[in-house]
């Protein structure tokens, strides 16, 4: 079946900056979505809008007023995103910065007890919770992640939780297996030992491949990087919920009470968000009704989309043979992963990823290797692998780009 988006695509990818070729090399496809996906170009003019302008919030003007208004319907904007009813949102210096600050209240706040985690975590979410954890004298629990497969059970946080856990974090998709974690059953596995346990997301890699509910995922905080999700970098953006807020919170003395942000806004940050809320609901605007049904098939559209492409590239396309059907694959999770979230991980015996990143780049597709280092040693050291390559796509790239990286492989390994 041909996915709806291939009707719509050159419309898509006109709407994204340097969609295939950028200001330093020229042409080139574009399969590093995962270290920052391309950027709105609504976006770019929003940014260089409000970068212009030198009024702040809180003055007695009516730019001020008119900056005050733009934040309330990004911050509007971001809830139906998010699909939250109650709590809050805020920005932040960026993704990383913001669990942290999550995790820090939520571990300073809580109460003796534990903390657990998984060891599929990027280390933004790991880190965090074992340095915050140690300084507030609580146990770190981590559970282990399936090696095979990718990702983290719900059976297996079930098998190591406790009943004095206060802190709990999760990873939505993994930036290096590309594999979703069932944050849903992961919550009730969490909650049906320890109900009081403030759970916190790290939801950066999944946030472009659609579909957050927060009204669904029993959880506290859930922290995203706009530059991965169709804006800049710069910023990021976390929801928190009303629970989490009433913890003691690091504010100016007599200022706000359950007030997260510290200092004045960039208005462009929040306005960019309001221009990734308004993509979502167009690419999903033949759905009837509210802005969340739109952006509800704006993320099914964009999923179905996604694993069109990484199938073909796991099995092949236009006579190509498929990664999966490599000589010497590891294919990270396994090619039959039906949790894989746009993205293939892999190593081949006969050619180290570095050869490869440099081949294909050399050829005009981006891609990115991942080293068994703070970042991803946590995948691939128990693999035996010191390092892979990474490709990750969105919903902007196309069949015929992956046929290119396809032809690209079957060259250099023949080369080799």
């Amino acid at each position: 079946m041909i996915s709806p988006l291939v009707l719509r695509m050159n419309e898509i990818r006109g709407r994204f900056a340097h969609v295939d070729s950028d200001p330093f090399t020229g042409p080139r496809i574009f399969f590093e979505n995962a270290g920052g996906a391309l950027t709105l170009k609504s976006v770019v003019e929003t940014s260089a809008t409000y970068a212009a302008i030198p009024d702040n919030q809180g003055r007695e003007n009516a730019a001020a007023g008119a900056l005050a208004d733009v934040i309330a319907q990004a911050k509007s904007d971001i809830m139906t995103f998010f699909n939250a009813q109650d709590g809050q949102v805020f920005v932040g210096e960026s993704g990383t910065e913001l669990l942290f600050r999550l995790i820090r209240t939520a571990c300073m706040g809580a109460g003796q007890g534990a903390v657990i985690g998984s060891t599929v975590e990027h280390p933004a979410s790991r880190s965090a919770a074992q340095h915050w954890a140690k300084r507030a004298g609580l146990d770190y629990i981590a559970v282990p992640h399936l090696d095979a497969e990718g990702l983290v059970s719900a059976e297996g946080y079930a098998d190591h939780m406790r009943s004095d856990v206060k802190v709990a974090t999760i990873l939505h998709t993994s930036p290096v297996t590309g594999m979703r974690n069932d944050i849903g059953a992961i919550t009730d596995a969490i909650r049906a030992k320890s109900q009081e346990a403030f759970i916190i997301v790290d939801g950066i890699q999944h946030a472009s491949h659609g579909h957050i509910d927060l009204l669904e995922a029993d959880v506290d905080g859930y922290v995203i990087s706009p530059y991965k999700v169709f804006s800049r970098h710069g910023y990021g953006v976390a929801w928190v919920s009303e629970r989490l807020s009433r913890l003691p919170l690091e504010a100016l003395i007599d200022g706000p009470a359950e007030h997260w942000e510290l200092g004045t806004r960039d208005t462009g940050a929040y306005a960019t968000m309001s221009d990734v809320v308004s993509y979502f609901e167009w690419l999903g605007s033949e759905a009837d009704g509210s802005a969340r049904a739109k952006i509800d098939l704006a993320g099914q559209v964009i999923q179905a989309h996604e694993a069109g492409l990484a199938d073909a590239m796991l099995y092949g396309v236009s006579n190509l043979a498929g990664l999966a059907e490599f000589d010497g694959v590891t294919i990270i999770g396994g090619p039959e992963n039906r949790a894989r979230e746009g993205l293939v991980t892999f190593a081949l015996e006969s050619r180290p990823a570095a050869g490869l990143v440099a081949d294909l780049n050399a050829r005009g597709v981006r891609t990115h290797i991942r080293k068994a280092d703070h970042y991803s040693g946590n995948i691939l050291c128990p693999l035996g692998l010191s390092s892979a390559v990474r490709v990750s796509m969105c919903h902007y790239n196309t069949m015929e780009e992956v046929t290119a990286f396809l032809a690209a492989m079957k060259e250099i390994v023949e080369q080799s």
